[in-house]
């Protein structure tokens, strides 16, 4: 298979000596269809073989192996798993990866939902979060953290950016929605606004950073890609719903020491 390889963003806080890392867009895959191309999502109606050639491809985007990714199979939960070595088939049940060991490429899926890639060089450890609401909300954000921080991290020293996902224009919530945020965290009154049609909006990537903020990680950013207003460029399940589309792809976030 040949063609275009796969595209990615990146963001400067990341930027840092012995990490590398990618929010890759749906460009420079080999899916067809309302996959195409770059669709990362196992748990897609997607053909398999497509889907494993474009981890190959991702991974060979950032000059590493082809089975050198490690994800959890996502469960909107706030647990976060350590890894060793790449998972393979046996993806235990949760939201975030981290790792110390160079080559394994901590990775997270999405489309509309926030990816979070953490690192901390001086320790040499990195981390992914998927972070949807009900997991943002649940703490996988600060799991990711305490995580990271066992494993030698400090939160002082955490660069960390919110990827590609559903933008603070596009996230139109019902009042069911925003009471249920400000029942467990009061707080999050602050990221819900009111859109040109008097509908409320719920801004997912600065709660993002917000949670950050309280797991003392002050070096964050939101790259600024809205997965919703782009079909170009991403895939995203809520424009999916709204155009009755069957299915869609998945987004991967990923991170790596090398």
């Amino acid at each position: 298979m040949s063609g275009a390889p796969p595209t990615f963003l990146t963001s400067p806080r990341l930027d840092v000596a012995g990490v590398r890392h990618a929010f890759f867009t749906r460009q420079g895959g080999v899916s067809s269809g309302i996959y195409a191309s770059l669709n990362l999502g196992r748990g897609s109606r997607d053909d398999p073989a497509a889907v494993l050639e474009n981890q190959a491809r991702a991974a060979a985007a950032l000059g590493l192996e082809a089975g050198s990714l490690a994800m959890a199979y996502q469960v909107h939960s706030a647990r976060v798993h350590v890894a060793e070595q790449a998972f393979g088939d046996e993806r235990p049940e949760g939201d975030g990866v981290a790792t110390v060991t160079p080559g394994v490429l901590c990775g997270a899926l999405a489309a509309d939902c926030a990816p979070v890639l953490m690192a901390d060089p001086a320790a040499r450890v990195v981390c992914a979060v998927h972070a949807g609401w009900r997991g943002a909300l649940g703490g996988v954000i600060e799991a990711g953290v305490a995580v990271m921080t066992g494993l030698g991290a400090s939160p002082g020293r955490i660069v960390a950016a919110v990827g590609p996902c559903i933008g603070p224009q596009s996230y139109e919530v019902g009042e069911d929605f925003r009471q249920t945020f400000l029942d467990a965290d009061p707080a999050s009154a602050l990221r819900f606004h009111a859109t040109d049609s008097y509908s409320i909006a719920f801004d997912l990537p600065a709660y993002a950073l917000d949670r950050l903020q309280r797991a003392g990680v002050e070096q964050a950013e939101w790259i600024g890609a809205d997965t919703y207003s782009d079909p170009e460029l991403f895939f995203s399940n809520r424009r999916a719903l709204h155009l009755r589309e069957p299915d869609f792809g998945r987004l991967l976030s990923a991170i790596a020491l090398v």
